[in-house]
């Protein structure tokens, strides 16, 4: 018991799925806005909108998902919890979903993670597991926990409840798309895929001619070695980038099923370039960046994006140490 909810099929969500999971979610998560970035936009030469999901509940987008996740549990089920691994972000919106429905959240969370994203995933009631991500397995500890307890693992990318959840952010950007404009490409930032995976099922209905790029950290573009290779592909690093939120080794086998379909393509970025990005939502848009959430962006202002065209940039989250944060606004001064 706990490692999936029993007689769910794994296979990606439907349109129908995501469209479900969206009536879910209304009135509990955040519809963030569809900004125009005129600055942005008049310094590129391209029209460039962002998808600021630093405005969502705890911070990111992973609540969208989370709170589905736990919705579709069956109500026995649901009462024993459930367990998730995460660096923060996941942990957050779990956290903060199972605290809506009155049940216990256990989080596995690697030692290293920021401050700040412990202690708002305590904050929000969640027992928190640390674990030494160059040495142990946060897989193997939360399927443990959940043998013990009978909680269900949660989890944070590769099941269809999860990315139907995420799904939502694409159905947003549709409905708020101008149909004078030609169809964007769309910057996902890809940790295992499940958020590029929900916002290209939606897309591809909702809004067509919508093209989802996904972006990663440098050392860890494994999406983009495993799209070129049409298979997944692991990369052999487990830190090193300030990406915290992104440092996934291989991309899902259900989210990748997804995304070799239907993203357009993916490019990585340097840390520095993610510190310059984070810079510029600061101090052009007034939006605290992560740096995981400002892949897409740095990916823009790199000039890695091809074409001329309409540009969404989502800004997945906005949980930042206020030390690196300054340390990025400094980068953009020199």
């Amino acid at each position: 018991m706990g490692a999936t909810v029993p007689a769910v099929s794994l296979h990606p969500p439907t349109i129908a799925d995501v469209k479900g999971a969206a009536a879910i979610l209304s009135g509990v998560a955040v519809r963030t806005p569809l900004l125009a970035a005129p600055i942005l936009s008049g310094r590129l030469g391209r029209t460039v909108f962002v998808k600021p999901e630093m405005l969502q509940v705890t911070g990111s987008f992973k609540f969208r998902g989370a709170y589905h996740f736990i919705s579709r549990i069956p109500a026995p089920d649901r009462a024993r919890g459930v367990v998730a691994y995460s660096s923060g972000n996941h942990a957050q919106g779990v956290a903060a979903a199972a605290a809506r429905f009155g049940i216990p959240a256990t989080i596995v969370m690697p030692a290293d993670a920021p401050a700040t994203k412990i202690a708002r995933t305590k904050g929000h009631g969640a027992t928190v597991v640390s674990y030494d991500r160059e040495r142990e397995s946060r897989e193997e500890i939360a399927a443990a926990i959940a043998a013990a307890s009978g909680a269900t693992i949660l989890p944070p990318y590769d099941h269809p409840w999860t990315m139907a959840g995420q799904g939502t952010i694409g159905l947003e950007i549709a409905a708020d798309w101008d149909p004078n404009l030609e169809a964007p490409i769309v910057l996902v930032p890809a940790s295992g895929g499940g958020l590029a995976a929900g916002i290209g099922i939606a897309l591809e209905v909702e809004l067509p001619g919508a093209c989802v790029h996904l972006v990663e950290p440098e050392g860890f573009d494994d999406h983009a070695r495993s799209l070129a290779s049409g298979t997944r592909v692991a990369t052999d690093r487990t830190g090193g980038s300030i990406c915290d939120a992104l440092l996934n080794r291989m991309p899902g086998e259900i989210t990748f099923e997804v995304n070799r379909r239907l993203a357009g393509g993916a490019h990585a970025v340097s840390d520095p370039a993610v510190l310059r990005a984070m810079a510029v939502a600061y101090e052009e848009m007034r939006l605290i960046v992560e740096p995981g959430g400002a892949v897409g962006l740095a990916a823009l202002l790199e000039g890695m994006v091809p074409g001329t065209g309409p540009v969404v940039v989502v800004l997945s989250g906005g949980n930042v140490d206020p030390a690196l944060l300054m340390q990025a606004i400094r980068s953009g001064e020199s």
